[in-house]
This record gives C-alpha cells, structure tokens and sequence, in this order.
C-alpha cells in the first residue's frame, strides 16, 4: 500500500467515525466518476415517461450521472444513512401519512448534520471543497449508496441494508479529497416478489423499475393536477406518501427506532382520527406543519386527497 493509500484510508474512517458521531447509521465511500450503466437505465426512464410530471427528473442529466459536474474537481462520494423508523405508528383510524414525515422536514435535520460533518473534517484534515446533498440537487442517491456497500438495490427501487432494512433517508457528501472507496454487496432480495405483488396500483411495472407516474406516493405527494376519481379506489386510505412496498418486505423486519429527536412523531400525526384531519383548517395546518414534510403538498393539496378518501366512506 503506497503512502497515498494509507492517507486515503486512514482520511476515510476519519470521515466515517465522525458520520457515526453525527448520528448516521452508516456511511460508504465511492470515487467521484460518472455512473454509466445507472445512465442508461435513467434514460430509459425517462424515455418512457415514468417520471409523470416530476420534470425535475429529466432536468441536468449531466449533472445527475456526473458528480463531477456538481462538484469540480470531486474525487469522492460520501453517502450516508439515517434510520428514520418510528418507536410508535400512526392510529389505525385515520389517514395514512408515510413514516418519513412524523417529524420534522428531513432536508433541514439532515443538512445540519452534513454542514457539522463537512466543518469537523476540515478541522481534522485541513481545507476541503465540497458540498453536501439531500434530496436538494440532482445527485442519484440510492445509486451511490449502492456502489458504497450500504446496501442493494431492491425491486421496488429502494436500497436496503441487510442490518436495518430500508427505511433511511439517503445523503451525500461529495468532496475533492482522496478517500478510499468501499465495494458494493450482492442483492439479497432473491425470488422474492412481495413488494410488487402487494402495490396498490401496480406500479412495480417489473424487477427494480417503479413507474413513478403510478405510484401513490407520486399522486399524495408530486401530482399538482386535481387527484384523478380512478385513482380513489386505489389510495388504500394513503394520504401522504405510501409505505406498502417497505411494510412487506421481509428485510425490515430488523427495522429498529430511530434515536433523532427531530424526527420525532409529532403528537397530532400520531393521535389525531380521521374526524379531526376532515375538519382540518389551514391555520392550524400552517402552525402544527410548519416545519414538516407535509408542507410540501400544501393544505390545499393535503384536503384534496382528504376529500377523495371520504368519498369511500
């Protein structure tokens, strides 16, 4: 091993216990290069118009299959993971919200995480460009989480690890410094075929490819239009986001709590019924979601789909 190896590794698991004392779970390294074969697939993706109207996809696909071009002069590619399971679920009376949004706004929490981070690594290891990802950039998340060795690729498109199964929210930090990279896993998703047996609309069109466009999470969540009647039957009582592929998957049956205070399930997710999300004002929705996910959909949107749910009862 040549004196610019043991600085690279010896830089890597400095980063990597300084992610530990940030609170991820786990963190990968891969070398900052363009991702070919993940290209291919993105654009036949998008070729067949899977991303519905999430245009946003289809912009900087340079960008998206180049950290280079995020980053001038990168070398690296940190990801990393944050568990967000929940110690408690929602009541079964009322609509469903996914479990990444109990809490607070993940960019938010995750960000001042990654700043943290990328200031201690500069304290340790002198001055260092770079810049830090979550969800806020074209930046393939799951594909570098993959080729880090955090985890595998499942069939309905999320990357699992085998200790912890797959709820994490995913984050890069992308830097030019040397760090020396890690190796990706096999897939241990096997014949297994319960994700796209149990999605509601179908949406697993085949191994690995989620049609975005028909995915619930994509009408609760991206869709700006008015909600389609046809989809009513199908929203199994989801109003924001849908978690069904990961709740059969037989990975996170080692799912565990998370232990981030911000992710904390806001008491109104947790006990509020169905009677008093119906009755729901957007005063009380601006002050009780002020610094949630939720707010991504908006109020307006969020009684959209409240609406459509009722029509069934």
């Amino acid at each position: 091993m040549t004196q610019s190896d043991l600085i690279a590794k010896h830089r890597a698991d400095l980063v990597k216990q300084i992610a530990k004392e940030s609170g991820f779970e786990f963190c990968g390294i891969s070398k900052a290069e363009q991702l070919q074969e993940e290209a291919r697939h993105l654009e036949q993706w998008l070729n067949k118009n899977m991303h519905g109207q999430m245009g946003y996809m289809a912009n900087h696909f340079d960008k998206r299959i180049d950290p280079r071009q995020l980053v001038p002069g990168a070398k690296s590619v940190i990801s990393l993971l944050l568990n967000y399971y929940p110690e408690i679920k929602q009541t079964a009376d009322a609509p469903k919200i996914s479990m990444y949004a109990y809490g607070d706004d993940y960019h938010t929490v995750i960000k001042n995480k990654l700043f943290e981070m990328l200031e201690r690594m500069r304290v340790s290891m002198g001055e260092i460009g770079g810049r830090v990802f979550v969800d806020s950039a074209p930046v393939m998340d799951k594909a570098w989480a993959k080729r880090s060795g955090l985890g595998w690729i499942g069939k309905n498109s999320n990357l699992i690890t085998k200790q912890q199964g797959s709820y994490f929210f995913i984050a890069e930090l992308i830097l030019d410094v040397e760090l020396a990279a890690d190796g990706p896993i096999k897939d241990y998703c096997g014949s297994c075929t319960r994700c796209i047996d149990a999605c509601p609309t179908d949406a697993i069109v085949s191994s690995h490819v989620v049609d975005g466009s028909k995915c619930i999470s994509y009408f609760t969540i991206e869709l700006k239009d008015q909600l389609p009647n046809s989809i009513q039957s199908h929203l199994d009582d989801w109003m924001f986001g849908c978690d069904v592929c990961q709740q059969v998957c037989p990975w996170n049956r080692f799912s565990k709590p998370h232990h981030t205070s911000e992710l904390k399930a806001k008491a109104e997710v947790l006990n509020w019924d169905r009677k008093t999300w119906n009755e729901l004002t957007e005063e009380v929705f601006s002050t009780v979601f002020n610094s949630s996910a939720l707010k991504r959909k908006g109020f307006d949107g969020i009684k959209q789909t409240l609406a459509l749910l009722s029509k069934k009862d």
